[in-house]
């Protein structure tokens, strides 16, 4: 009898797991407990597939097929249908004055007054729309983070999305979209270059205009491994008596006026290629180009950052060689030579291979934020190379395989290969990431399809 009883009580189990599924979805309970099931599974994912130890191979072949004649100019067009994502994006308003460099001694410390900090705590990978917005809202746009994400992250465009999770799946917000979003949704003005110096931050900063970085930081990741992740830095101020830049840090707690010392900051930066952001007044931007000197050419900054590269090559060593030798190939990407892009980008994974994983795990978010070996090897007709880099990116560093921009050049890698079926699949894939991302949707409406 007692037997039957308990076997009576069984469909309780259903019901209780029912009842627990729809307590978490109510709205208050899953804002608090969504990021800890996330965490949990993310751990679980890494504890028996550590990332760390996933290695890209390159194989350094080109397609060398009677074809390849006819893929590099299909591999040029698709470039001049997406200049959006190319490596460096430059505002078109107005005429660009003759680089000057001003010698005006540089006072030893500014801080720059009417900084609004903003965090990106409570949300999903929000460091791109808070540094945004601080940087916007400097110069008086009223707007919030949420309005910023709302058009760079839109996830995959369910409404009934709050914005807690908006996004959530979208790991990064790139350098250009940044850009873009200022150029083209506010009545400010953007623009980036690679191969920034210390001088030239404080140059800006003593003139008024703070300076948004792009930067790699060391952290305990998930399962409590010391591991590498990319960060934007909000520069507003220097003190050279104590040796280093302000900084607003969006992550940390406390992040509000931080000193970020100079050597911290440059080695930080270094693994970013130099990379900056000036957001500015449309009538300040002559004012802009000035204090820029030389890198108001945007060749010569990507020249410059080339020469940095190179002399870091010459005098880092250990892990740090190997960043040197990834900002060679993407300064090289910048300068539109792919096939020396793709030899500096091959050393980069040899070094790589042999990191010291007794000092830190591998960068292997590394192409979570910068995708220039994609263009690098795509460019030089080295699609098994795009595929098998992605694959390893999508499939071994990534609890989920959702970056839009490794399905994108796989998808690309996929239709210049013959298989147009899995290229569909890889766009369609990467607009669940990012809804009407213009690159994915272009690459489907060249193939006659919609979204």
């Amino acid at each position: 009898m007692k037997r039957k009883s308990r076997f009576k009580k069984l469909w309780l189990i259903p019901l209780g797991l029912a009842l627990l599924a729809g307590i978490y979805n109510l709205p208050p309970v899953h804002s608090r407990l969504a990021w800890r099931v996330d965490e949990l599974r993310t751990k679980i994912i890494y504890y028996f597939n550590p990332p760390s130890e996933a290695v890209f191979q390159p194989s350094g072949e080109a397609a060398l097929t009677v074809e390849t004649a006819i893929a590099t100019v299909r591999a040029e067009y698709l470039m001049t249908l997406t200049p959006q994502v190319t490596a460096t994006v430059t505002p078109t308003t107005g005429p660009t004055p003759t680089p000057t460099v001003t010698s005006t001694p540089l006072p030893g410390s500014v801080i720059l007054p009417g900084v609004k900090y903003v965090d990106q705590h409570e949300r999903w990978n929000y460091c791109g729309p808070a540094n945004l917005t601080m940087a916007l809202n400097f110069w008086g746009w009223t707007g919030n983070r949420d309005d910023v994400a709302r058009v760079v992250k839109p996830g995959n465009g369910n409404t009934r999305e709050n914005f807690i999770e908006q996004g959530k799946d979208d790991k990064n917000v790139m350098p250009y979209e940044m850009v873009d979003f200022i150029n083209e949704e506010t009545e400010y003005r953007a623009l980036m270059r690679h191969g920034g110096d210390l001088n030239l931050v404080k140059r800006f900063i003593a003139a008024g205009f703070p300076v948004l970085v792009e930067k790699g930081y060391y952290e305990r990741d998930a399962n409590g491994k010391i591991s590498w992740l990319g960060h934007y830095l909000f520069t507003t101020g220097y003190d050279d008596a104590r040796g280093g830049f302000i900084v607003q840090d969006a992550y940390l707690k406390p992040g509000k006026d931080l000193l970020s010392k100079y050597e911290d900051y440059l080695d930080g930066w270094r693994t970013f290629n130099y990379l900056f952001i000036i957001v500015y007044p449309a009538d300040r931007e002559n004012n802009v180009f000035t204090l820029l000197g030389p890198w108001s050419d945007e060749r010569w900054a990507a020249q410059h950052a080339l020469e940095l590269a190179e002399k870091d090559i010459q005098t880092l060593t250990g892990n740090n060689l190997f960043f040197a030798w990834f900002n060679r190939g993407t300064s090289h990407v910048a300068l539109q030579e792919y096939v020396d892009a793709s030899t500096a980008y091959d050393q980069a994974f040899a070094l790589y291979s042999k990191w010291d994983v007794e000092k830190a795990d591998r960068p292997y978010r590394i192409l979570w934020y910068q995708t220039g070996p994609y263009f690098a090897y795509f460019y030089s007709a080295r699609y098994n190379d795009v595929i098998s880099l992605a694959d390893t990116t999508l499939n071994e560093t990534i609890s989920k395989p959702t970056l839009e921009e490794s399905l994108l050049w796989r998808g690309r890698a996929y239709y210049m290969s013959g298989d147009t079926q899995a290229a569909v699949d890889d766009y369609r894939a990467a607009l669940k990431v990012h809804v009407n991302w213009v690159p994915a949707v272009q690459a489907l409406q060249d193939l006659g399809l919609q979204q």
